[in-house]
């Protein structure tokens, strides 16, 4: 089987949109599965329905990367979006063009391209995801290496390319999974110039000519396809091999936090697709958090022990679904600060998204480091929610005495893996945290429900505070504890509703 390109795709008679040749726009630190699943999907939408007319030259931000094979492909690669979609099964293939090629800046080439490229007048965004890790200061850079090995580096080292050309500057776009990653960058870049002694002209117009955005992305992409069998029958289907093929669910939305000119001159919101520039992306990353975060942490301990395995099988029983929705709709919503509806749309999104018969997402997977992820995606819903309605919220309150469960059904013995338990299934599984989270439950583990329950909620470590000090709240979650450990996680689900 012929691998694809732009000849190849076109005797394989795909009908599908496609545009060859465009000028180069976008400058992208990144050619993993996520960034083109997600971004280089919205400029090839753009250019189908908004006219953009770009292209996107993906580069290396490391020495292991795609580039030859990108470029093999002549920048095509294929892109399935698979999910749920207002309760519909989609199974959408699009073959994207937006990309013309990928550098490999730790070659003399692809270094002197990615800097040609900088002074280009084309040139109007420059696009990153290099994951968590990418944004940093590495003060063993030096600005005459070719390149930088930071990307934060990398990118002063373009800005200051363009800058002594007379060009004008750019908007950059951050997509990495911190807290202002915008703003991050901007600060890393700032030290280099420092550093490296660039001057104050440049350092202006990093800050002034330039737009830094911090951004927040939403997309689950697994990336490629495992089974051979599968493989083997697209390949078929499609006429052509393409090794580069992504995967990633339909739903799919970018915040982008910027000034009000900047929706206007992006050219997705013409395209007609799930981006808005906002003043501050905090609002939307909450309401990520506490719904959609907040609804796994929320839900998947009671569901594991009740004998669930992946999320898709919750969201087919009708009491878990029914908790789960119960705490988004009743409990969580209620404490957020942005429109009713705009909520309500991303809650029966998230159904749509567990809901997904493409991806068997393991609740085990999800249940890593539970202890931190409670306190960050659940307790601040259930804290607000007690102080603006002066009682306990059903399911949070429910949801934490399930936790506890989790971390204490039947204790086996703790070892260097994790702790390990015994649910009421009989099935042996083990539990992965801080180490000081499962010695502490280890120690704890012949308490009876109320003396656990103390323990916790007073352990300040966990939780940043005493949780006694919630009128009430710990014994009814002694109560619910007790009630799961003779009872099972489903019952109590179930008396939530």
């Amino acid at each position: 089987m012929e691998i694809l390109n732009y000849e190849v795709l076109e005797k394989s008679g795909y009908d599908g949109y496609i545009l060859k040749d465009a000028p180069e726009k976008v400058m992208q630190f990144g050619e993993g599965n996520f960034l083109r699943a997600f971004v280089d999907y919205w400029f090839d939408v753009s250019n189908e329905k908004a006219d953009w007319n770009g292209k996107c030259v993906l580069v290396q931000p490391i020495k292991p990367g795609l580039a030859e094979m990108i470029n093999k492909q002549e920048g095509l690669y294929t892109l399935y979006l698979r999910g749920r979609e207002n309760g519909e099964k989609v199974d959408r293939k699009r073959v994207i063009s937006s990309v013309s090629r990928c550098l490999n800046p730790y070659e003399e080439e692809g270094f002197k391209a990615m800097m040609e490229l900088a002074v280009s007048d084309d040139l109007e965004y420059i696009v990153s995801n290099t994951t968590e890790a990418g944004i940093v200061y590495d003060p063993s850079c030096k600005f005459e290496d070719k390149p930088a090995n930071s990307f934060p580096g990398k990118l002063t080292q373009v800005l200051y390319e363009r800058f002594k050309a007379g060009k004008g500057g750019l908007v950059i776009l951050s997509c990495e999974l911190i807290d202002n990653n915008g703003k991050e960058l901007q600060k890393c870049v700032n030290q280099y110039i420092d550093q490296w002694e660039l001057g104050d002209d440049f350092k202006k117009y990093v800050n002034e000519d330039c737009t830094f955005c911090s951004t927040l992305v939403d997309r689950i992409v697994p990336g490629r396809i495992r089974d051979a069998e599968e493989v083997a029958r697209l390949e078929e289907i499609n006429g052509y091999s393409d090794p580069l093929l992504v995967v990633g669910e339909v739903f799919g939305v970018w915040n982008i936090e910027g000034p009000a000119w900047l929706e206007e001159k992006l050219p997705f919101k013409r395209a007609g697709v799930n981006c808005i520039v906002v003043p501050d992306v905090t609002p939307y990353k909450k309401r990520k958090v506490r719904i959609l975060n907040g609804a796994h942490t929320g839900f998947v301990l009671g569901a594991y022990l009740a004998g669930f395995s992946i999320v898709r099988e919750c969201m087919e029983n009708a009491t878990v679904l029914g908790f789960m929705n119960k705490m988004l709709y009743d409990e969580v919503i209620p404490t957020l600060p942005l429109d009713k509806n705009d909520l309500m749309n991303f809650a029966q999104a998230v159904q749509d998204r567990f809901n997904n018969p493409f991806v068997n997402h393991e609740l085990m997977s999800i249940s890593l480091n539970s202890t931190s992820k409670w306190r960050a995606r659940c307790f601040p819903s259930f804290a607000e929610y007690v102080e603006k309605y002066g009682k306990l919220p059903a399911c949070l309150t429910t949801s934490f005495a399930a936790y506890i469960a989790f971390y204490s059904s039947n204790i086996q013995e703790l070892t260097d893996a994790g702790l390990v338990c015994k649910d009421p299934q009989g099935r042996t599984y083990t539990i992965s945290d801080d180490r000081w989270v499962l010695e502490f439950y280890y120690d704890h583990k012949d308490d009876d429900a109320a003396t656990l329950t103390h323990a916790v909620m007073t352990n300040e470590q966990m939780w940043g505070e005493d949780l006694t000090k919630f009128e009430g709240f710990e014994a009814e979650v002694a109560r619910i504890l007790g009630e799961i450990r003779k009872d099972g996680t489903l019952k109590a689900y179930a008396a939530c509703l």
